[in-house]
């Protein structure tokens, strides 16, 4: 709404309670006879104050650099009144007394905006998506702390500055337990999280300009570790006696055989398992990440190690003895020792595995091993996938067979020369 209105600034003074010789200075805007007043933060002593003029007597090169001052508060205000007015809103002295501090509501601060996303996106995020942003939010906490002195800014101060020295500082950062410090694309991540954010906040409204304007997200692809044949092998044929290394053993080897991830094994129920319309056994399920319906055919040993566990999952209505994420990592880590494997191992690379030596190497084609890790896109199967030289000998053997038949029919479907 626009409204036209009178408009007044001028400063006053009040006798300072503690000190009746000097005086603290106050700001008063008036709009249509309504006030509003606030403090500017600064005193002077009676005898320099000019009540004509509201302004200090220039007596001394202090004295002058306070009249610079309330000339700069002055035009602030008015920058207030200014901004109201033409964003058509309802110009009152309250309105632009808040615009000058900063707290209309059209004035979001970045950890209301991180909150606000992280209360209001959550339904569309799974736990282990929103755990990353209120880890990328801790981030900015104690960066703004260490940095602006301050829990909170307004999101109108984000500028390229802030970005990059948000980017160095995560690169930077010495954290208190002894842990990793991000890799590059780990501060990557929090980086791009950060950015959606910011686009929300500029769709919203929050914002006019895109902080991120002038930036690029940097990735490092990186290669994905998985086991080769045999590697996976040297597991398989590995046996160990404590009950919690045979139990992430084979819930390991049963997504190196189905491609499934760990939140999708964990969250399996025996009445998942069908018939399909080949007769055989297959996993009917959803993948946790993308809510893709995905069924998968299981291969004798998947099947084998379903079947060790049948009596167990009937009483405990979940299909495979599952642990915690952190705990089944650290024994793989041990198997892995134990087998002889040098490669930073974690179950993930079960699905990796599966793409690579139990699929792709054998001859199913690029499109059903998307299928079946319930891929939307292929482009995202090709980072998985993996070409192995042994694949790659064998499709070359088979193409120069090939060319060698039918370098022989040509040679026998020649006409012979006369003698």
């Amino acid at each position: 709404m626009r409204t036209d209105s009178t408009l007044g600034v001028i400063f006053f003074t009040r006798k300072k309670r503690s000190n009746p010789s000097r005086l603290d200075i106050y700001a008063r805007i008036t709009v249509n006879k309504e006030r509003a007043e606030f403090s500017i933060k600064r005193d002077i002593s009676v005898c320099n104050w000019d009540i004509f003029r509201c302004r200090a007597k220039e007596t001394s090169e202090n004295l002058i650099l306070l009249n610079t001052y309330l000339d700069d508060v002055h035009s602030e205000v008015l920058n207030a009144h200014k901004q109201l007015h033409s964003e058509r809103k309802l110009i009152t002295a309250k309105a632009i007394k808040l615009r000058y501090f900063g707290e209309d509501e059209e004035r979001m601060s970045l950890m209301k905006a991180v909150e606000y996303h992280n209360k209001n996106i959550n339904h569309a995020l799974k736990p282990g998506t929103l755990k990353n942003y209120f880890s990328t939010e801790k981030y900015l906490q104690e960066f703004l702390r260490e940095k602006f002195k301050t829990d909170d800014i307004y999101l109108i101060q984000l500028d390229y500055r802030f970005i990059v020295n948000f980017e160095n500082y995560i690169r930077t950062y010495k954290p208190k337990k002894a842990r990793r410090t991000c890799t590059n694309n780990g501060v990557m991540k929090h980086m791009e999280r950060l950015m959606k954010i910011v686009n929300l906040s500029l769709r919203m409204e929050w914002l006019e300009k895109d902080p991120f304007r002038n930036y690029r997200l940097r990735f490092v692809k990186s290669e994905r570790s998985y086991l080769t044949e045999r590697e996976l092998k040297l597991i398989e044929d590995t046996s160990f006696m404590p009950i919690g290394f045979k139990r992430v053993k084979d819930i390991f080897l049963f997504s190196c055989y189905t491609g499934l991830s760990y939140v999708d094994i964990k969250e399996l129920k025996p009445n998942q398992i069908l018939i399909g319309i080949d007769g055989n056994q297959w996993i009917h399920t959803k993948r946790a990440k993308t809510d893709e319906p995905v069924k998968i055919p299981l291969l004798p040993m998947a099947k084998a190690i379903l079947e060790k566990y049948q009596e167990e999952s009937i009483m405990t209505d979940e299909l495979l003895p599952v642990y915690s994420n952190q705990k089944t990592n650290q024994i793989l880590k041990e198997i892995a020792n134990t087998c002889g494997i040098h490669k930073n191992i974690t179950f993930h690379t079960a699905r990796h595995t599966f793409a690579t030596t139990v699929t792709l190497s054998n001859g199913v084609p690029i499109e059903t091993v998307s299928k079946l890790l319930g891929h939307t896109k292929l482009s995202t199967t090709q980072i998985y996938a993996r070409v192995l030289q042994k694949k790659v000998g064998e499709d070359m053997n088979d193409l120069m067979e090939k060319l060698k038949r039918k370098q022989e029919v040509e040679t026998s479907a020649a006409p012979k020369s006369l003698p």
